[in-house]
């Protein structure tokens, strides 16, 4: 049964699109079609997402577009997905064999679900690393969505999580954030969906951590404001407040120790003042305490010191 319509965005992916397609041919009795997102491309990522596609019998469809956003060119496949299922996986992600049909699996046996999340691997800097395996999830649905936001249960991957399309209806990302993007979608289609889950890895999540922090190091606090004002939105699908204000402190811990790391200890200090005053666990007050301590002893140490006899 073709049940799945996949999508995969895709900016200058010529390298690693081929793996990516590769690792669902597997699943290929139940994908019915694979809509490629093809942003603003300069090389010949369609050309070789064809080739690959019918060499493993993947229905392709390559919808051009320029968003030059990951956000917006999901969006332009989510419009044309005809199919049940929406899997999402980014272009340089890797689905695991028999990840499509476990999750397919548990949706049928729990019908009421509309969001089914399995678990992930990530591969950070080329290294395998720990399983993250959902948990935490409750009944309620914007107690989910709720504690997705605030950080309290397992984030998902892009590639982690099968969506019913009558789930999805006109839910779309936000488009033009930094990020985080991902977050808010998947809080919206919580506060509205039942959920599935299974332990079983479908996917692996590549990270590469200097391409993830240099995106909080380009303009920070317009980004920042950007992502506030896309994430208190988010009050119009009953998410407290509370919850956003906490996400809004978890985002500047974030930021803060990206450029703490980076020796920007001003704009650390402007970041960390953000994390304080947010509603927070007691693990994200010991780290707000911690790197503001640092950020004063590397003033002081690196304060010129006036000589004794001057000084005199």
């Amino acid at each position: 049964m073709k049940a799945v319509s996949v999508v995969i965005p895709a900016h200058n992916a010529a390298a690693t699109i081929a793996r990516t397609l590769a690792s669902l041919g597997s699943e290929a009795e139940v994908i019915g079609e694979v809509l490629l997102v093809d942003d603003a491309s300069t090389d010949n990522t369609a050309d070789v997402a064809r080739e690959t596609s019918a060499q493993l019998g993947l229905p392709l469809r390559v919808l051009p577009t320029v968003c030059r956003d990951a956000g917006g060119a999901r969006n332009v496949a989510l419009a044309q997905a005809l199919h049940p299922w929406v899997y999402l996986i980014d272009a340089d992600d890797l689905h695991l064999q028999g990840g499509l049909r476990a999750l397919l699996r548990q949706a049928e046996s729990q019908p009421e679900a509309g969001m089914i999340v399995g678990a992930y691997r990530r591969r950070v800097n080329g290294q395998d690393r720990q399983i993250k395996v959902p948990n935490g999830y409750q009944t309620g649905c914007l107690a989910n969505a709720s504690a997705y936001v605030k950080g309290d249960i397992r984030s998902v991957a892009v590639g982690s999580v099968l969506a019913s399309r009558h789930l999805i209806g006109e839910t779309r990302f936000p488009v033009g954030l930094a990020y985080d993007e991902d977050t808010l979608f998947w809080a919206r289609l919580m506060s509205k969906a039942s959920l599935g889950m299974i332990p079983q890895p479908v996917m692996i999540y590549e990270v590469s951590v200097e391409r993830s922090d240099n995106r909080f190091t380009i303009n920070p606090v317009r980004r920042f404001l950007e992502w506030r004002k896309e994430l208190r939105k988010l009050v119009d699908s009953d998410i407290p407040v509370s919850a956003l204000k906490t996400r809004e402190g978890l985002v500047a811990l974030k930021i803060a120790r990206v450029h703490y790391a980076r020796g920007n200890l001003d704009m650390a200090a402007r970041f960390l003042a953000v994390a304080a005053a947010a509603p927070k666990r007691p693990s994200d007050a010991w780290r707000c305490m911690r790197y503001k301590a640092k950020v004063s002893c590397w003033r002081w140490f690196s304060a010129p010191r006036i000589p004794l006899q001057s000084a005199l």
